[in-house]
């Protein structure tokens, strides 16, 4: 019998190589990493070696071991093998154009470019005991590297006013779109984390016995007590709601053919509702209900009225039917009946017993996604093909709060233009240009610009009554009616008066 074979890391990277090309999303690239870590690992060189022991037994990274002495050394010695300041910013730019997936596929798929070197180039400096690792956690170590500079995007300096808006809107000719619960709060719709959103009105209510408002929408929480969620989901259901000015405003992008796509984190199903075709709705709608049991999908309709009427719908399939007329039988703990004259401290064991049991049918869930629920894949496929076509980024009433929809802004191409519409400023959001304020009459202002006819709105009358926007100093934020720019502006404000700056260092890390 032949020996084993001992796989190299050449033939790992051959097969990293081949799933790479493969991988169309970051989410299947995680699953690729995840796979090298149960199953490539076990076969590299070092693995089975009688003399290195166990894999258990390899020593772990310990940073807290390192002396200062230790890691100045071994910083210096970095210093030396790091990749030139030209090197970086060119694999920087490619990273940010193209993602992490074109970029893996090039750096370490095609070029072959040493982990270690790849790390150094993003400031990570490995220690002896990580550098021994499987060169599977250098993969991982490196994706946390990128994800960290995607998520730093820098401002584009060529576009800071409202004008700049309105040529970018004329100009271009596949906008993205991403909304959140802020363009429908004059619907009548409360937002989640405004003062007066649905979070705040959860917490006024103790009769819920909620530790945190956003238990309403977890889906384990939901499992154990669905009455809770029907208590309040007529609160937020959409079928007493009309679009507002955004919602036209985004079928508008479409009626002139340069909606690319509006990514949607609402559940309110307004933007079908105002007749826009191409919408992703993120976390799902109300506009189909599934059985947590039998899985039986079913118009939302269906159990419309039992939302309404603040009752659990229960699902009516033939799957599920049966199990309301036909008793189960299950183990059940009886006590015996005491025997006359027994003392209250004289009690027998309990005894098993068989019952029928009617099990209660399944419960119907509106297809929305709660916490601890994935998003569809319709997410990771769309978005991984609009990355390449967008040309404009509009982000409208959201606080950018929740992953992953929040990470869209540094998952497409940097150099898009991205412009924030929203009322409060969003800090972590490194957008162009920020118009802060009432959405509507933001869309509005910028309809009337732009000679665009907006429906359902009297523009003559809405410009003679509202304010003419201002601008903060000379800077990329503007303040419409209903800004409320808080503490953040304020700093902001004082930033800009002060002609201050900020300068990022880039810093060496052990690990």
């Amino acid at each position: 019998m032949e020996p084993p074979s001992s796989t190299s890391k050449a033939d790992i990277a051959s097969d990293f190589a081949d799933e790479c090309n493969n991988a169309d999303t970051l989410e299947e690239l995680e699953e690729i990493l995840e796979s090298l870590s149960d199953s490539d690992a076990q076969h590299s060189p070092d693995n089975g070696d009688a003399e290195n022991g166990d894999a258990d037994d390899r020593p772990h990274p310990d940073v807290d071991g390192q002396s200062d002495m230790e890691e100045d050394a071994l910083i210096e010695e970095a210093k030396e093998q790091m990749p030139s300041d030209a090197e970086v910013e060119e694999m920087t730019t490619k990273l940010k154009e193209r993602g992490i997936i074109a970029w893996l596929q090039e750096y370490v798929v095609q070029r072959r470019v040493p982990l270690k070197r790849l790390l150094l180039a993003y400031g990570i400096v490995l220690t002896p005991e990580t550098a021994a690792l499987d060169e599977v956690i250098h993969l991982r170590l490196l994706k946390a590297a990128l994800t960290r500079v995607l998520r730093k995007r820098e401002k584009l300096e060529a576009y800071n006013t409202i004008d700049d808006v309105l040529v970018l809107l004329k100009r271009s000719k596949r906008v993205m779109v991403l909304t959140g619960a802020g363009i429908s709060v004059s619907c009548g719709i409360p937002d989640f984390r405004s003062r007066d959103g649905i979070y705040a009105m959860l917490a006024d209510k103790p009769e819920l016995q909620l530790d945190d408002p956003q238990q309403m929408f977890d889906i384990d929480y939901f499992k154990e007590n669905p009455a809770i969620f029907y208590s309040f989901a007529s609160h937020i259901y959409p079928s007493k709601f009309k679009p507002s000015p955004c919602h036209h405003f985004i079928k508008l992008l479409e009626d002139k053919n340069i909606l690319l796509r509006n990514y949607t984190q609402n559940i309110d199903t307004l933007e079908h509702a105002a007749g826009v075709r191409r919408v992703l709705q993120c976390h799902g709608s109300f506009a189909t209900a599934t059985c947590v049991q039998c899985g039986e999908h079913v118009a939302g309709q269906a159990i419309e009225a039992d939302i309404l009427a603040q009752r659990i719908p229960y699902c009516s399939s033939p799957r599920c039917a049966p199990a309301n007329t036909q008793p189960a039988l299950r183990r059940v703990k009886k006590k015996p009946p005491k025997p006359k004259g027994a003392k209250p401290w004289e009690v027998d064991e309990e005894e098993d017993e068989l019952v029928g049991i009617l099990a209660a049918p399944g419960i119907m869930k509106p297809d929305i996604t709660f916490f601890g629920e994935k998003l569809t894949d319709d997410f990771d496929r769309l978005l991984f093909e609009d990355r390449e076509k967008v040309d404009l980024l509009l982000i409208m009433g959201t606080s950018l709060a929740v992953a992953p929809v929040a990470d869209v802004l540094s998952h497409i191409p940097h150099s898009v233009p991205q412009v924030l519409i929203n009322k409060t400023p969003v800090a972590h959001a490194n957008t162009d240009v920020m118009l802060l304020g009432d959405a509507d009459t933001i869309v509005q202002y910028i309809c009337d610009e732009l000679g665009w006819t907006l429906p359902g709105v009297d523009s003559r009358k809405r410009r003679a009554a509202a304010a003419e926007p201002r601008r903060v100093g000379a800077s990329h934020v503007w303040l419409f009616e209903g800004s409320e720019g808080g503490r953040w502006l304020q700093r902001f404000q004082d930033g800009v008066c002060m002609g201050t700056s900020t300068q990022t260092v880039k810093r060496l890390r052990v690990v």
